[in-house]
């Protein structure tokens, strides 16, 4: 059974292999600034173009930059708290910055990793099941788009289902992101909800991936309070953040989605 140890290191090598730094980079006591140069196994939902990445673990920020703006994150970097550069009005500044360049500050999230000291299957008053690669193929449907994604079906690999009789009240799937660690996302039916399905179905989601080997991980906005309180109480806890910077044309494409 992997540690929180394990667990935390396989994720840092991973971040490492997203942007192009070490993974001791993400324990040094300064930001470290590197070439953004992904791997051919960095997590397969980056989609380009990224003109920086900007990633904490909590001791410092690693950020990795195309030359355009690497000048730029060096003095935001320098400038600022590490831990006060994923925030307004520190990020203000480097809005201004970036908007001459045709840059914009794109997706930020927070990630959570399993404490395997607090991880166990949590009650449901609904039966669950465990469906393996193949039993899911009638599931994607709008209700269940978190849990499951049809435009990139082939990295869904495990789900688990709460069912109240024959009906599907509630599914958390998991997406084969990277080649060591698996992303969960979860839907409910909002007539089932507050009822500790969406945590039940978490936590034994989590639990099948860490007994096939995998890390499990989940990804939330700050904002997103009712899935961070699913995250807690499913025996996830806070792990990293990410901030990336993209061409402006590429977040008014997502703005009209």
């Amino acid at each position: 059974m992997m540690t929180n140890i394990d667990i935390l290191g396989i994720a840092m090598e991973q971040s490492a292999a997203d942007i192009g730094c070490r993974a001791e980079d993400f324990r040094a006591d300064k930001n470290v600034i590197v070439p953004f140069d992904p791997a051919p196994d960095a997590k397969k939902y980056y989609k380009p173009p990224i003109t920086c990445n900007f990633i904490s673990y909590g001791n410092n920020t690693v950020a990795a930059v195309t030359d355009e703006v690497a000048g730029i994150v060096t003095e935001y970097l320098s400038r600022f708290e590490f831990y006060h550069c994923f925030e307004t009005p520190n990020m203000h500044w480097l809005s201004e910055r970036l908007a001459p360049l045709g840059q914009a500050v794109c997706f930020m999230a927070e990630y959570y990793l399993p404490d395997m000291n607090r991880l166990i299957s949590l009650p449901c008053a609904y039966e669950l099941k465990v469906l393996e690669k193949g039993e899911f193929e009638d599931l994607y449907l709008k209700e269940w788009s978190n849990a499951l994604c049809y435009d990139r079906k082939h990295l869904d690999m495990l789900a688990v289902g709460a069912y109240d009789g024959d009906q599907l009240v509630g599914l958390a799937g998991c997406s084969a992101d990277a080649a060591e660690m698996w992303q969960i996302g979860v839907d409910v039916l909002p007539e089932f909800r507050r009822k500790g399905v969406a945590a039940a179905i978490t936590s034994k989601l989590a639990l099948e991936i860490t007994e096939r080997g995998k890390v499990p991980f989940y990804c939330t906005a700050w904002s997103n309070i009712r899935s961070v309180r699913n995250a807690i109480k499913s025996g996830l806890i806070p792990a990293w953040a990410e901030m990336t910077v993209k061409p402006v044309d590429s977040v008014n494409e997502i703005n009209l989605q």
